[in-house]
């Protein structure tokens, strides 16, 4: 479970989030929004990059604001950015490796490593280097990367822009499994609504920084006030 109370970003006398208070409680949630509506800010903020000047976010009973972003990583949040985060010169398993030796016990690492392959079905490829990869290749392992060392949170960004629609289908159904074979709640951004409504059974809608609808995912998208802050969009 996610909880946000008053968060406030302030860059001079802009304000990305403004008085935000939210509590997410759905296995997958989804983030949506206009351009300029402050999704990347709160993620940002969840992972540890911006510092909010006022209010608290929790993780469950975990305070993640006075965290690190490596405190964050062990305390059992992920991220998968836009751009995927492959090391080309390392392997698939080199790759995922990375973040396990922060988040798994010397003794359980290669285990860890291993599960994570062979739930994205990429046991096959482990040696193979990152910079051969195809694009769907690279999400999966991005996925892998979220997956392995008991994640508790994992805030997706766009995962699925570029796939193909039997690509986007298969990641689709890896990401739904998560919750159940992992424990871990998922927090899903993405401007393709219909992702968004196939994934998530619960959806936070921001304007402006502001929270503008919260809820279960049909309803909130047949708000009449979310379909006019997407006008043009969808």
């Amino acid at each position: 479970m996610i909880t946000i109370d008053n968060l406030v970003v302030q860059f001079g006398g802009v304000k990305p989030i403004n008085e935000l208070s939210a509590v997410l409680t759905a296995p997958v949630a989804g983030l949506i929004g206009p351009n300029g509506a402050g999704k990347t800010t709160l993620l940002n903020v969840l992972s540890g990059f911006i510092r909010p000047v006022q209010g608290t976010v929790s993780l469950g009973a975990q305070a993640l604001l006075p965290m690190t972003p490596l405190q964050r990583v062990r305390a059992g949040l992920r991220r998968s950015f836009q751009t995927e985060q492959v090391v080309g010169d390392l392997t698939v398993a080199g790759n995922i490796a990375a973040i396990a030796d922060h988040v798994v016990g010397a003794p359980h690492r290669s285990e860890a490593v291993d599960e994570a392959l062979s739930f994205v079905g990429l046991s096959a490829a482990a040696d193979r280097l990152g910079k051969s990869l195809n694009l769907f290749q690279r999400r999966l392992v991005e996925l892998a990367k979220c997956v392995v060392g008991k994640p508790k949170l994992i805030l997706l960004d766009e995962p699925a822009a570029g796939l193909t629609e039997e690509e986007g289908k298969a990641f689709r159904e890896l990401v739904l499994r998560i919750p159940a074979e992992f424990r871990a709640q998922i927090l899903v951004i993405d401007h393709d609504v219909d992702l968004i409504r196939s994934m998530c059974s619960e959806t936070m809608v921001l304007d402006y920084g502001k929270l503008l609808a919260l809820g279960p995912t049909q309803t909130v998208l047949a708000d009449p006030n979310v379909r006019r802050a997407y006008l043009g969009e969808f």
